[in-house]
């Protein structure tokens, strides 16, 4: 079967190895005629990036590079992108990388027209409505990791400098008018970033699943989406130059974020604060947390998980699937414990609080309280 495919669900898609090549034909696509390339300081110097921009520089779309984008984005980074992107003269943005790059890239274009502060548009109710649409710049959004799926997404991530909280911004045309998944840029990954950024996309499946809302399209999304998870990540973590696990772990991750309209929970109510405070990595946290909040959900999730573990072909049911997420972590190298993750003498309290502002609590399929919310914190250290 051919691993190049051109998708329009739920943006236009150009999805197969090499297709980077076709960049300066997205940008003109989707109306750009002068680019600025967001991307984060470990990606601004790595030939892939310097590729990209060779390209556009010989398309005569210009080589405008911003980078100055930290692990977790915060509102300094997107202020610094948008005086970049006005400075400039840009008329649109190339968010290359992975979750980081791909969200503050959206956000730059997104607030590159507004007059409000970016915090007047957080996820809560129709907040969004705030933003002036016409103003938002159009957006070309290129993964180079297999986990946020940020490229099919309508929000992004940013945390608060000063709170210390992460928030998500919406807005409908924060989804990229066009993407390029090319499996060959997700190569040069350490196998770390590998298997996190794998988990990540493993836990919007598995969240979504869970997820007590009603939507049969993400739901049968969100159970393929860790079928390919299981099949392929211990291959591409295993070997990161098999071309094929690295294509197909590229669209689980698209589908994960697909999926994950259906709804978030715990791992990921928990993980925002941990990463916000911490600095850890968003997809190892929401692996090292999984197995307490399976069983923290067990009985609201046991049946449907059992369903699933027999489409993924694990024995055992609800078990059987803790013990594989158990084995597979283990084999990916993730630590066993927020404590050995670096997360040492926490305030549970504060994190519980962050934890229960979260968005992601409305999805969880077991209500989630103080007392419980901070139990599961000590489960997990």
């Amino acid at each position: 079967m051919s691993l190049i495919a051109n998708w329009s669900y739920p943006n236009a898609i150009r999805f197969g190895a090499g297709r980077i090549s076709e960049l300066p034909e997205a940008c003109i696509a989707a109306g750009i005629k002068k680019p600025l390339l967001v991307t984060d300081r470990g990606l601004a110097h790595l030939p892939i990036t310097l590729a990209a921009l060779d390209l556009l520089e010989g398309a005569g779309l210009g080589r405008a590079l911003f980078a100055e984008v930290d692990p977790n984005p915060n509102e300094i980074n997107a202020e610094a992108g948008v005086a970049a992107y006005r400075a400039g003269g840009h008329d649109g943005v190339i968010a290359f990388g992975g979750g980081s790059g791909l969200d503050l890239g959206k956000i730059v274009a997104f607030m590159a027209g507004q007059s409000r502060p970016v915090w007047d548009f957080e996820d809560i109710g129709d907040w969004w409505t705030r933003a002036d649409a016409d103003a938002i710049a159009p957006i070309v959004a290129v993964p180079t990791t297999a986990g946020t799926g940020s490229e099919v997404g309508r929000a992004g991530v940013l945390t608060n400098s000063v709170t210390h909280e992460k928030k998500i911004i919406f807005h409908p045309k924060l989804l990229p008018t066009v993407v390029i998944c090319d499996p060959e840029l997700t190569v040069g990954m350490p196998a770390a970033i590998t298997a996190g950024t794998g988990m990540d996309a493993f836990a919007h499946c598995l969240e979504a699943y869970c997820s007590p809302h009603f939507h049969p399209k993400s739901h049968g999304i969100a159970l393929e989406g860790m079928r390919l998870v299981k099949e392929y990540l211990p291959r591409a973590y295993a070997d990161g130059t098999d071309i094929e696990a690295r294509a197909y772990m590229m669209a689980a991750a698209a589908m994960g974020a697909v999926a994950f309209q259906k709804g978030l929970g715990a791992i990921h109510a928990l993980s925002h604060p941990i990463g916000a405070v911490y600095g850890t990595h968003h997809g190892t946290t929401n692996a090292v947390v999984m197995q307490p909040v399976l069983l923290f959900n067990r009985a609201a999730i046991e049946e449907p998980l059992t369903r699933a573990a027999a489409y993924l072909g694990i024995e055992g049911g609800f078990q059987g699937f803790y013990d594989f997420v158990g084995a597979l972590n283990a084999q990916l190298g993730i630590p066993a414990t927020l404590t050995d993750l670096g997360v040492i003498d926490p305030d549970l309290d504060a994190l519980t609080d962050a934890a229960l502002r979260d968005p992601s609590v409305g999805g969880n399929p077991v209500e989630m309280t103080r007392e419980n919310t901070r139990k599961l914190f000590e489960d997990c250290l």
